[in-house]
């Protein structure tokens, strides 16, 4: 009898992690960069609190968090970038959220930074001795592994890793049928300081990485069937 139970109850969590996985690449194949939204379709609270969090829990190199979100909902707000976009004029006055991706600079992700004692002592709750370890090894890690040497190096490498918190956010919204659009076609220099002239950042602690919209695809919107190589293409495989 257990073994039958035993037996029943393996059959069912197949069937259990075979419907998600589905339900994941269907996610997949539904998420494409949607360039218009329907301005009458509001994202619920809920809904995009789910977004952020997954962005919030996202992983980043020693776990630094090197990121801030912005959310920016004023619709002057959105007018004026429009003015520096050239990739978002479809997405900033329709899209129900739209999310600012900033970057922290030098200033915060050297190793003798008070941000980076934050993180290690305050958030991760490290013991004194190990903070001063990690803090140690990092520094190593930017001078002699990859080579984080200068200002702009570091900003490059905040930059990159605010892509993983944007890949997830637009994941997780595309399993519950919201529409995401990441976009880089921005004049940077321009963007950063319109957002320091409103007082939306401080350009010398931050810097503008990519932006992202979300909502739900206007009625009009034809998604194309996605195009990608054969995963023999893109995979190589050491045995």
């Amino acid at each position: 009898m257990y073994i039958v139970l035993y037996i029943i109850t393996i059959l069912i969590l197949k069937e259990i992690n075979m419907n998600k996985k589905e339900e994941i690449l269907k996610a997949f194949n539904f998420r494409f960069a949607c360039k218009s939204f329907d301005p009458e379709k509001k994202i619920s609270d809920e809904d995009f609190a789910f977004i952020l969090e997954t962005g919030r829990l996202s992983p980043s190199s020693f776990g630094w968090e090197p990121w801030q979100f912005v959310v920016v909902q004023n619709m002057e707000l959105r007018k004026k970038l429009a003015e520096v976009s050239w990739g978002a004029k479809g997405q900033l006055p329709t899209a129900s959220h739209f999310v600012l991706i900033l970057a922290r600079k030098a200033v915060d992700m050297k190793p003798s930074s008070d941000y980076i004692k934050y993180m290690a002592s305050d958030i991760q709750e490290l013991p004194a001795d190990i903070v001063s370890m990690k803090i140690d090894f990092y520094d190593k890690f930017i001078k002699n592994d990859f080579d984080l040497t200068s200002d702009r190096k570091l900003l490059d490498w905040a930059s990159r890793q605010t892509y993983i918190a944007l890949a997830n956010m637009m994941s997780a919204a595309a399993q519950i049928g919201i529409d995401s659009c990441p976009i880089e076609g921005f004049n940077r220099e321009k963007a950063e300081a319109l957002l320091e002239k409103e007082g939306i950042i401080d350009t010398k602690q931050y810097g503008l990485s990519v932006m992202a919209a979300f909502g739900y695809r206007a009625s009009d919107v034809h998604m194309h069937a996605k195009t990608r190589q054969p995963i023999d293409k893109v995979v190589k495989w050491i045995k």
